[in-house]
């Protein structure tokens, strides 16, 4: 019979195996208190968060001129409930309701709203200690309400969506979507059930924020994202014209069988245009032909850099934009040469948002360097200690000269004797306009998309705008007079 090992080298065992069990648990605490505590006190989701996000007056929402987009009362017993500035800010600000959760800025930003983070990783594991209501932050937004609302009354009654941008540090001075909704009737207790309901029921869908989540075929406006990848991968210069476009105007260019057509602007004859001619008439035939020499790997190398097919970095989630389904045998993932073609012209399995269009106008108004979009400039704690949000970089997409086609390019769509036929509407007195419209044909017989996506001044962009008007017609028709209209308004609120 084996004897059992002494009761001192058991004690022992037993205290090894303790104070590695306690290792654990005190790296673990750590990690999640300390490392990882910007996460788990930020997360709309934390528990924390959510008891504070229900009893504790939340921090004030303000637009870039200190205009107040959000702030609180209470109800007659008590409870504090939110209070908007006005219904155009439904999508951007979003809602925060005891009944119905949060949405956008309020969700985003519900930690430091209410105070459930603040400082550094120790002040904020000290601070859990500590009523929230001195802990919690303002938002200092780079919104402008008088443009948001401008945005949404010049949508009206139509389905669609308004991004405007500052393309040298991102910030986002508008993000409107239509139908627009009244976030305050959801916030007060009183009113919030049969408002929701409501909202729920209403075929429009006015609660999807189709400026982030609204995946939409971009027509023509897609062009310069083909131009971009072309000149970047050098597949195509401004003096590239293809022998074959002139006599393809009149049946179509064939690939593959299928007929590539292009009814938009027989003026131009026999001309073989170059890359500026062809996008300042917005030549389906030319960009179908400059989409197959560039090739379906550069194109979806370029469009990623851009943003494509994954969510955007922004303060609010963000549907992913697309050039094809994918699967296909081809780079890139495409089916064929025909989805290849019809994509460089923004038709095929292309799909995208609003806010990756106006990041696309961005890019070329910075020199082709393009900036991560932001809401949120800056958290401002009870003292009045403002902490800076951003800029940064999502990185150079153009080198200065191929990018600087891009802008004659564009300029030349809206300033043009041709391209102006086509984007009547988005030019601004004393001020050069870049951009480029879009028609976006949807099938099913409905009426095409209208877009719009550009910049100003071209010379020296500080503002770059995408419109897209649901079932609103030729771009030069609904979205590039829309766009016109908001970018005088900028100009004409600027100092």
């Amino acid at each position: 019979m084996t004897a059992g090992r002494p009761p001192a080298e058991r004690t022992w065992a037993l205290a090894v195996v303790l104070v590695l069990a306690f290792g654990i648990l005190a790296a673990g605490s750590s990690y999640w208190q300390v490392i990882r505590a910007d996460d788990l006190a930020s997360s709309p989701t934390d528990a924390a968060v959510l008891a504070a996000a229900r009893t504790v007056v939340r921090g004030k929402i303000l637009d870039r001129d200190g205009r107040t987009l959000a702030s609180s009362r209470r109800t007659a017993d008590g409870m504090p409930y939110r209070v908007y500035a006005d219904p155009a800010l439904s999508h951007p600000v979003g809602y925060a309701s005891a009944l119905y959760g949060s949405t956008g800025l309020e969700r985003a930003y519900t930690a430091a709203l209410t105070g459930a983070r603040d400082g550094d990783p120790l002040t904020r594991l000290f601070a859990k200690f500590l009523p929230p209501a001195d802990r919690r932050s303002d938002l200092q937004t780079a919104l402008s309400l008088p443009l948001q609302r401008l945005a949404v009354r010049l949508l009206g009654d139509d389905r669609g969506a308004v991004v405007m941008l500052d393309p040298r540090s991102g910030e986002v001075l508008v993000l409107a979507s239509t139908p627009a909704f009244d976030s305050s009737a959801i916030a007060n207790p009183a009113t919030a059930t049969a408002t929701f309901d409501a909202l729920r029921e209403d075929g429009a869908s006015p609660l999807l924020d189709r400026a982030v989540l609204g995946r939409y075929v971009p027509g023509s406006a897609f062009k310069i994202v083909t131009a971009i990848a072309g000149l970047g991968s050098g597949s195509v210069s401004r003096e590239t014209r293809f022998a074959e476009q002139p006599a393809s105007e009149e049946d179509g260019l064939l690939v593959s069988g299928y007929r590539v057509r292009d009814g938009h602007h027989p003026f131009t004859g026999t001309t073989a245009l170059d890359l500026v001619e062809a996008t300042e008439v917005s030549c389906n035939i030319w960009y179908a032909l400059a989409g197959l020499r560039t090739g379906g790997a550069n194109l979806d190398t370029f469009a990623r850099r851009l943003g494509f097919g994954s969510a955007l970095p922004f303060d609010l989630l963000t549907a992913s934009s697309q050039l094809t389904n994918g699967g296909g045998p081809l780079p890139g993932g495409f089916l064929d040469d025909v989805e290849l073609a019809n994509a460089a012209y923004g038709q095929g399995e292309v799909l995208t948002t609003p806010l990756q269009m106006a990041l696309v106008a961005a890019a070329v108004a910075n020199g082709g360097e393009l900036m991560e979009p932001r809401l949120v400039t800056a958290l401002v704690d009870r003292q009045g200690r403002r902490t800076p949000v951003g800029p940064r970089s999502m990185g150079r997409i153009l080198d200065a000269s191929a990018n600087a086609v891009l802008v004659e390019a564009m300029t030349r769509a809206v300033e043009g004797t041709d391209g102006r036929l086509f984007t009547e509407g988005a030019r601004v007195p004393g001020i050069l306009v870049a951009g480029k419209s879009g028609t976006a044909e949807i099938g099913g017989g409905g009426e095409p998309h209208s877009w719009f996506i550009g910049f100003a001044p071209a010379d020296a962009p500080t503002v770059a705008i995408a419109v897209v008007v649901e079932g609103g017609g030729r771009g030069g028709t609904r979205a590039a007079p829309l766009a016109g209209r908001m970018l005088r308004a900028y100009f004409e609120a600027q100092p």
